[in-house]
């Protein structure tokens, strides 16, 4: 799959030569408690909707401020070279997630080459709701996860290991990096908050680093 690399949502911020690996966990209901949960049945899965903040304190009126819905669309993931491009079609816009080596040695073109961990650059939240992440073919993925706060640091980023078998959700306000897969294509259903407000964090900007997020298989 290709586009315009003019379509890439955010430039990414490159320059540093420092990686903090997040653990590698397995995902299970317990793992992921207060990160989200695994899921079965992606249509019928309720996706949480955050009502609109009240800016003072006169309260959100009942019955409004949590009426914009949820989204759904293809997500889809695909390593060329040494990078990881995706495209969320439920909001319409194209990353550059990762790469499997320095980006300034990366290679954006010709076949994925083998690759042991992503290095990421940014990682986000929503406020206004969750996401649904469901593999389409039964693809195996990573996805770093850290619980909430706006004073989050690498540090506090678990890798959390999906074999495929089942979906993922996080909830609002958990911070997510890319979802890593560990075939050189995979399509996820995404099923998220229509509004899909964004917080992020630039770790080599604010902490002189990427985020590793391991791909070999989880040990025990």
């Amino acid at each position: 799959m290709d586009f315009d690399p003019a379509e890439i949502h955010y430039v990414p911020t490159t320059g540093v030569r420092r990686v903090h690996e997040a653990p590698l966990v397995v995902a299970s209901a317990a793992s992921l408690e207060g990160y989200g949960c695994l899921i079965d049945q992606p249509e019928s899965f309720p996706i949480e909707i955050v009502r609109w903040p009240a800016q003072g304190w006169r309260p959100i009126d009942a019955g409004s401020g949590d009426q914009g819905g949820v989204t759904e669309g293809l997500f889809e993931f695909w390593w060329k070279g040494d990078t990881l491009f995706a495209r969320n079609n439920a909001v319409g816009d194209s990353y550059l997630f990762g790469w499997s080596t320095w980006p300034e040695e990366a290679a954006a073109d010709g076949p994925p080459s083998a690759r042991e961990r992503a290095l990421i650059w940014r990682a986000n939240y929503h406020p206004d709701g969750g996401q649904l992440f469901y593999p389409k073919h039964g693809e195996s993925f990573v996805v770093p996860l850290a619980l909430p706060g706006d004073d989050v640091a690498p540090e506090r980023f678990v890798a959390f290991w999906c074999d495929g078998s089942r979906g993922l959700y996080v909830r609002p306000n958990v911070w997510h990096g890319a979802v890593v897969p560990h075939a050189d294509r995979a399509t996820f259903l995404d099923r998220q908050s229509r509004v899909h407000a964004r917080v992020s964090v630039d770790f080599p900007k604010e902490f002189g680093c990427y985020l590793g997020a391991p791909l070999w298989p989880p040990v025990g």
